[in-house]
């Protein structure tokens, strides 16, 4: 299984903070983030950085493992 954790207007956006599916041998960041936009069309313009097991990654061909949570985040700031 792999976990999407979603979080601020991201997760506002799709209605929960995190979803479960199923994994796949092959899959890659890329394909996780165009099912993402099918999805929640209304979330993905939130998306500004996704992070693998806690890193963040911009490469859509990188490899997900099972067991993996991948993160959705918007831009934040804090003071």
């Amino acid at each position: 299984m792999i976990t999407l954790l979603f979080f601020g207007p991201v997760a506002d956006s799709v209605g929960q903070r995190r979803v479960q599916i199923e994994f796949v041998p092959g899959l890659q960041l890329g394909t996780l983030r165009k099912q993402f936009s099918l999805d929640y069309p209304d979330a993905v313009r939130w998306v500004s950085f996704v992070a693998v097991n806690g890193v963040q990654v911009r490469d859509d061909a990188a490899q997900i493992a099972d067991g993996s949570e991948i993160a959705f985040m918007a831009k934040f700031s804090g003071g």
